[in-house]
């Protein structure tokens, strides 16, 4: 079965993505030789199964905390067939390094804008498509709370697969 890594900075919303992913099953087990906890589970989209993968809090591929640790050995040794990079909007200038890091370690990334609503409310416009061209890579908006921008998510999934894996 095919992998889906979740990743980002802690408190962007990457629990709750998984849980939409996965309809909130999920296996909760100590990665091995730490006791840093790692949610697994299974997601359906289009017609093909994915086991979901969401991966300890991280702000870089270089690490400094046994969480960072674990989250990249899990993008680097398990190698995800896609890496979701969800990220608050309102701070997105201070998320887009790790981004960068990925596409430059060439992983393969859709980046997720998470938490738009409250980013629109600040008066906070991001455009998605100048995004996506810019970093040539899928790039969708989306509010994990309501659910928002997740068929568009699952949709971008399906390319992805198609064009990457």
């Amino acid at each position: 079965m095919r992998k889906i890594a979740i990743v980002g900075s802690p408190n962007v919303g990457k629990s709750v993505m998984f849980n939409n992913l996965t309809g909130a099953y999920a296996t909760v087990s100590n990665y091995p030789g730490t006791t840093v906890e790692v949610s697994r589970g299974k997601a359906k989209i289009g017609n093909e199964d994915f086991e979901i993968i969401d991966t300890p809090g991280m702000y870089s591929l270089l690490p400094i905390s046994e969480e960072e640790k674990v989250s990249r050995d899990i993008l680097l040794k398990e190698k995800p067939c896609a890496i979701l990079h969800i990220v608050d909007a309102k701070n997105i200038e201070r998320m887009l390094p790790l981004t960068l890091q990925l596409l430059e370690a060439g992983l393969p990334v859709i980046l997720v804008l998470n938490i738009m609503d409250e980013a629109k409310r600040l008066g906070i416009n991001i455009d998605v498509n100048s995004l996506e061209k810019e970093l040539k890579i899928s790039v969708v908006a989306t509010v994990s709370t309501s659910g928002e921008g997740m068929d568009i998510l699952r949709g971008k999934i399906e390319e992805h697969v198609r064009a990457f894996c």
